[in-house]
């Protein structure tokens, strides 16, 4: 900021050092404006040091917090230009000082400068340590002399928020003079400003971590509901804990992208929030899904696997044929021809009921043959041998489900769609309910539950379509199957790509930039971690 017109008598160095201050106020007020949009606490804590430092032109800083429950100020932050030191926050090197303690022997401890302005609230301004009298500097010397350091001035501000509290404390160290370059005592103007810095900082932190509460709150309720699915099933929970990391390891995957459909998405740090609360809550409407329908191991099973009831009935008609043998109604090779078919018809009816391979024609009609054996219940009545729900069940050609319990199962997406659409989501989270409730439509548009096709919907929905997928055919905690290997899994996944299924461009990222493998050392057991030939996987354009 530039002063024009000057006032009568008025000295040059006083219009300079005006105008000085009034664009260090203005570096003041731009600096608060950053400090209330950053969401990170290491580098807000960070950019607090180094505005403090800018705005005195101190040459070394120290930002504490202050840990109320156990009376003390930890080092966060600690930065020396002269020694080349920068310490905590994302620097990666941890400050090995132990806290500043605020009381010792149940007294307050008022000999430290920080200590002492965090107890009383009061600024602190020293010209020069060596010379100051009240306080104890042993450690700042010492410091001095195993660094060659000259700890000079001093200057300690509490930080104090909107309600009163102090919650740290910004020490600085060796105000420099901008002509001479010397070490020089903070000016008054200093410390207001630095006063003035502190509150803002206070203020900004109290609103992060106030925020990172919220988050914490909120992202609670989600393990909440989580944690209510796994008690319903303990597979689906595992699911619930799998799918969005994976959905997060294939969005940085493609977001490193930068060639092809995929060139201009970019995750910001708001972006990637907002999927990661919708990969937690992709499947919250499972928890109204029956649970005999979510854990229906096999095809018979309901609370129970009937097909112990089906082997009772078996039974039965072979105490009838040994009787009929008895009788002389039977020869002793028709005998064991009926026993031999009975044992055959019965162990197909296991093996079909275990739902692991797509059942064919013949077996489907095998199945209804055996249905209309007769038996004689308990009534004394000669009833066809399977009822029509199980004869249903037993004929479901892939899976354990019939066409009724995939319903019951496909809806759990139009329940989590209806749930979140219902919450009302912040801004930057207004896109939860569609990324979350678009992991079962598919790239043709035949999905579900709103037959979407792949540009009426968002890269992050297409991508946790893939998450969900891949997960599903790995997951070794399921009840009705093992979990695949990679090979097997990779191989389905490139022929859902050819089908129309899911996104192909995602999917190139997934195999190029190893997601799955990275995946894979992650979750899966050693033994499905085979050697993949990415050569051979359907569809795959490297």
């Amino acid at each position: 900021m530039q002063i024009t017109g000057d006032r009568e008598g008025e000295p040059p160095t006083q219009r300079a050092t005006l105008e000085r201050l009034l664009d260090r106020l203005s570096e003041l007020n731009s600096i608060g404006a950053s400090l209330s949009s950053e969401r990170d606490i290491n580098r807000l804590l960070e950019s607090i040091l180094d505005a403090a430092k800018k705005i005195t032109r101190a040459d070394a800083g120290t930002l504490y917090l202050l840990d109320d429950a156990n009376k003390q100020l930890t080092f966060e932050i600690l930065h020396n230009d002269s020694l080349g030191i920068r310490m905590g926050g994302t620097s990666g090197e941890p400050i090995k000082f132990y806290p500043i303690q605020l009381y010792l022997d149940g007294k307050p401890n008022h000999a430290m400068v920080v200590s002492h302005a965090a107890l009383s609230g009061e600024t602190v301004n020293i010209p020069d340590a060596y010379k100051a009298e009240g306080f104890d500097f042993s450690g700042t010397k010492k410091f001095d002399i195993k660094t060659g350091y000259r700890s000079c001035s001093f200057l300690a501000v509490p930080m104090r928020n909107h309600d009163g509290e102090i919650i740290g404390v910004v020490q600085l160290i060796n105000a420099i003079d901008e002509i001479s370059s010397k070490v020089k005592q903070f000016t008054k103007d200093d410390q207001q400003l630095l006063e003035s810095l502190s509150s803002q900082a206070a203020i900004a932190i109290s609103n992060r971590r106030l925020i990172q509460q919220l988050e914490e709150l909120f992202e609670s309720f989600i393990s909440l509901i989580n944690t209510a699915i796994d008690d319903k099933s303990p597979y689906t929970g595992g699911h619930c804990e799998r799918v969005p990391v994976l959905t997060m390891l294939l969005a940085e995957a493609a977001n490193r992208s930068k060639n092809g459909a995929l060139a201009d998405f970019n995750l910001t740090d708001k972006d990637r929030y907002e999927l990661k609360i919708a990969g937690l809550l992709h499947d919250c409407g499972k928890i109204t899904t029956p649970v005999h329908v979510v854990d229906k191991a096999t095809k018979l099973q309901t609370i129970f696997d009937r097909i112990h009831l089906v082997d009772t009935r078996f039974e039965v008609i072979k105490r009838d044929a040994r009787i009929e043998r008895l009788e002389s109604r039977l020869t002793e090779a028709q005998y064991q021809a009926r026993l031999q078919q009975l044992d055959e018809d019965r162990d197909f009816l296991r093996k079909s009921n275990i739902g692991g391979e797509k059942m064919k024609d013949a077996d489907v009609e095998r199945v209804l043959r055996i249905a209309r054996y007769q038996w004689q219940n308990v009534q004394g009545e000669h009833v066809d041998f399977l009822t029509a729900e199980e004869t249903e069940n037993l004929s479901i050609r892939a899976g354990t489900l019939t066409a009724n319990e995939r319903e019951i199962i496909n809806h759990h997406i139009v329940v989590t769609i209806k749930m979140l659409e219902s919450l009302p989501w912040p801004h930057h989270l207004s896109r939860v309910p569609e990324y979350a409730g678009g992991h079962h439509e598919r790239m043709d548009g035949r999905g579900y539950p709103n037959g979407l096709k792949r540009d009426q919907m968002s890269v992050q929905a297409r991508l946790m379509g893939i998450a969900d997928i891949f997960e599903a055919l790995t997951a070794k905690d399921r009840p009705y199957k093992v979990g695949k290997t990679l090979t097997e899994s990779l191989e389905i996944l490139g022929r859902f790509k050819e089908g129309g299924h899911i996104d192909p461009d995602l999917f190139d990222v997934f195999v190029r930039e190893k997601v799955y493998l990275e995946y894979a050392h992650r979750f899966l057991a050693p033994e499905q971690i085979n050697l993949v030939d990415e050569a051979k996987i359907p569809g795959y354009i490297p």
